[in-house]
């Protein structure tokens, strides 16, 4: 009777202590996963004119990023004809406290991203003036040329390319890509 008394104890307590065992929380990790996406609410676009120093910008402005609501703010890129501009790429996280400078961590990884310039029906052309630490273009900062007046589109996109980046657009995932109505005047 004695032996089963034991036997009934040990299993009781070995029982308590894996129950015991199976509650125990694991801590969160502390610091974030590599190469975690951003959230990107933010576009800027400063036009700097390389012959007068006039300043045009454009933004887009969605909230809640990429799905969800739409954009809030969608400018227009109004250009001169016949001109170089100087152009700058601002990215922000507005839904932090204070906002979240997204371009300084695409310089900061500049081997892992490209910004991608498409037009449609535009006279313009890009130039893009930054490059990586493995001399392959970034666009954060670059040179548009307009043409003659003319009406279209140009498309921005930031690829994201870790480890496979080699300068074209054809690989990575899209950051963000946004379709700006343009004019040259």
């Amino acid at each position: 009777m004695k032996l089963n008394q034991i036997k009934s104890t040990l299993i009781i307590a070995i029982t308590t202590l894996s129950l015991g065992a199976c509650n125990e929380k694991i801590p969160a990790p502390t610091t974030p996963p590599q190469n975690e996406t951003e959230l990107i609410t933010t576009v800027k676009l400063i036009f700097t004119d390389t012959a007068t120093n006039a300043v045009r910008t454009a933004y887009f402005y969605d909230v809640d990023g990429p799905g969800g609501a739409s954009p809030t703010v969608l400018d227009t890129i109004k250009l001169k004809s016949n001109t170089v501009y100087k152009t700058a790429i601002y990215l922000l996280d507005d839904s932090k406290n204070p906002a979240d400078s997204i371009s300084n961590e695409v310089l900061k990884e500049g081997q892992d991203h490209l910004f991608v310039f498409t037009k449609v029906g535009i006279n313009l052309n890009f130039q893009i003036a930054d490059k990586d630490i493995n001399s392959l273009p970034i666009g954060l900062s670059s040179y548009w040329s307009t043409g003659a007046v003319s009406n279209g589109a140009v498309t921005v996109t930031l690829k994201h390319q870790p480890g496979v980046k080699d300068g074209t657009a054809a690989l990575g995932e899209t950051d963000v890509e946004i379709l700006f109505p343009c004019k040259i005047q």
